[in-house]
């Protein structure tokens, strides 16, 4: 993990992190823009079974909110998206530097429940990561048929 992805999660000693990369992206579009298409667009109602339902974020729905992850912080070219429930504190970052773009996960386990929810569920994750970068990429694209 880059140091400097580590720098943009303010998680202190975070359980688990991973990081998946894009090349060939949409250039021009910023870090939200990304994290709506990855996370409102892409994930969809999967994504918020999985956050609401398995891991039981507190999302909301307001303004500030990327599919109902709050943005902590912001920067030129990152985003983070914080969300929490009773067990765990999750981090979201995305990182949007041309055509690269970079979404790097950070859990902190709160409860020990959350050792033993989250390991299964992000084999699952690690698998599906690459097709959300790719086909958020698809749903940006500007000769894209709607």
């Amino acid at each position: 993990m880059p140091a400097r992805i580590l720098a943009l999660s303010t998680m202190a000693e975070p359980d688990y992190v991973d990081l998946f990369t894009l090349t060939g992206g949409v250039p021009g579009r910023s870090p939200e823009q990304w994290a709506k298409a990855l996370f409102e667009d892409t994930a969809g109602r999967m994504g918020q079974f999985v956050w609401r339902v398995l891991l039981g974020l507190r999302l909301k729905s307001a303004p500030g909110c990327v599919a109902g992850w709050e943005i902590g912080d912001r920067g030129a070219d990152w985003i983070r998206l914080e969300a929490r429930s009773w067990f765990l504190t999750g981090h979201l970052v995305v990182q949007a530097d041309g055509d690269r773009v970079s979404l790097a996960t950070f859990l902190r386990y709160d409860r020990p429940l959350a050792a033993r929810v989250w390991p299964p569920l992000a084999k699952k994750h690690r698998s599906l990561a690459p097709d959300l970068l790719r086909d958020a990429r698809d749903v940006q694209l500007p000769d894209r048929k709607r």
